[in-house]
């Protein structure tokens, strides 16, 4: 449930808000303080390149949601192909489900 909500949310912040792709892209948005959330896929190998994500939004308190596909995160965020992490930067219409992101996770 919680993956759906976080398909929901990247989709809905690409149409009305804004987010960025990728884990290059995505390492800035957290170090900078700019991610409101962080959607990272649980299948992309090698795993290292998306391991130090977690820890740092822990550190930075910025929501995290694992979810299983790449394709299904990259097709969430309008590519044509996977997309290993996510970050929402502007909410936009998604901002109540981010909300309720926040509260599932801090249970």
């Amino acid at each position: 449930e919680l993956q759906d909500k976080a398909y929901e949310a990247v989709e809905l912040a690409r149409k009305s808000g804004k987010i960025k792709k990728g884990t290059n892209e995505v390492t800035k948005c957290i170090e900078r303080d700019i991610a409101k959330l962080v959607v990272v896929a649980d299948n992309i190998n090698p795993k290292e390149v998306i391991m130090h994500i977690e820890p740092l939004c822990k550190e930075k308190g910025i929501p995290y949601v694992l979810v299983e596909n790449k394709d299904d995160l990259g097709a969430a965020a309008g590519l044509p192909v996977g997309s290993s992490t996510v970050a929402v930067i502007k909410e936009g219409d998604a901002s109540s489900i981010i909300k309720d992101i926040k509260v599932k996770l801090s249970k």
